[in-house]
């Protein structure tokens, strides 16, 4: 173990806000887990289709409030990139940019070559193109992510409330003046402009002060309950197969302010999460999580198909029907126990994914130079 902390401890440089790499942290694991638990690859006719628990359970709504973390992913891209335009400027965005799709490609080769051999051996196409948009649909956060990230000399002074103002208007227009429904996805870069730009902000400005961050959490919270209530939105904050409207895709008003209101709590973290982080398994478990982010958050959805799909196969040998909480309909409370059940079987896989394409994530940082020293940037 004590070896274990001195090599992350040598790979993470000591001048890094460990605060924000656990913020991090928690907001992969917010989507990891909020995918496994939301997601279902329902058996049907010898081909598989994906619902959603909450589709049929909404008193089980709350979750997708607790692990929709994108928000707090935008938060520190804005203020890792901010801090960097000052810091290297272009060579440090570089990097972050590469960081940010080397990982990809090994991905997009996999599941090429996965794709070819089930269409080869009579994987029905409902099925193929289901597991690839399962696998393939994470990467819009990255593109999001990569152009505000390119983007930031021209972002990086925009005060949040700008696209916010967009955000508004879009959906006035939208759901108010029963406009184009195309015309909301002018939100989704305005939308994730708006946590952008907020980190933007506190890299400028620095801390916000304990009382505009429980502004932030209280009054997006109320925000967004009023929406919910008053005005229709959906109350998942993650989308739901069916549904008539999603929070995500375009984002709403809704997730905005919901997005406003994590953030405002997660600033309110930062200061128990410093003084949880001097124990040395804290700061080396966020270390870990940290340096293996990218490949955690691609291949999360590729560890629960191979679990589903090596269960289905099983089942079919062994004679058995479809197993609960892996190809059954998540319409029961059984069926949420059951899929609590499977998630460390997805850990594991996912751990074995990990170990075979982490690295590929290992990118040397840029270096920088400034006047008298040859020192390096800290990785973002």
């Amino acid at each position: 173990m004590r070896a274990l902390v001195r090599r992350t401890a040598a790979a993470t440089p000591p001048e890094r806000d460990r605060a924000l790499d656990a913020l991090r942290a928690l907001a992969v694991l917010g989507v990891v887990l909020g995918h496994w638990l939301v997601t279902a690859l329902v058996a049907d006719s010898g081909t598989l289709r994906v619902e959603s628990p909450l589709g049929h359970l909404p008193e089980f709504t709350p979750v997708s409030w607790a692990f929709q973390t994108l928000a707090v992913f935008f938060l520190v891209g804005g203020y890792v990139a901010a801090r960097a335009r000052g810091e290297g400027g272009g060579h440090r965005t570089a990097a972050r940019l590469r960081r940010l799709f080397r990982p990809v490609v090994p991905l997009l080769a996999v599941w090429l070559v996965a794709a070819a051999g089930m269409l080869a051996c009579g994987v029905p196409w409902r099925t193929v193109q289901t597991l690839g948009k399962l696998v393939l649909s994470p990467l819009w956060f990255l593109l999001v992510l990569a152009a505000l990230t390119a983007a930031t000399p021209l972002v990086a002074r925009v005060h949040p409330l700008w696209p916010f103002a967009v955000v508004l208007h879009v959906d006035l227009v939208r759901f108010g003046l029963d406009g184009p429904g195309a015309a909301g996805w002018l939100n989704l870069p305005a939308g994730w402009l708006v946590p952008y730009c907020l980190g933007a902000l506190l890299a400028r400005r620095g801390p916000l002060a304990p009382a505009t961050a429980w502004t932030l959490l209280l009054g997006g919270g109320a925000a967004t309950g009023l929406l919910v209530v008053l005005a229709g939105y959906p109350a998942s904050m993650v989308g739901v197969p069916g549904a008539p409207v999603s929070n995500l895709a375009p984002p709403t008003l809704a997730a905005v302010t919901f997005g406003l209101a994590q953030c405002g709590g997660v600033l309110l973290l930062l200061g128990p999460l410093r003084r949880a982080l001097r124990r040395p398994a804290a700061r080396t478990a966020v270390a870990l999580l940290n340096l293996g982010a990218m490949t955690v958050f691609l291949w999360h959805q590729t560890a629960m198909i191979a679990v589903t799909a090596g269960g289905l196969l099983a089942a079919d040998l062994l004679g058995h029907g479809p197993l609960a909480g892996l190809h059954t309909v998540p319409d029961g409370h059984a069926w949420v126990l059951a899929r609590l059940g499977w998630l460390p079987l997805f850990a594991g896989a996912l751990l074995v994914c990990g170990a075979a394409f982490h690295a590929y994530e290992r990118t040397a940082p840029a270096p920088v130079r400034r006047p008298g020293t040859t020192t390096e940037a800290p990785r973002a």
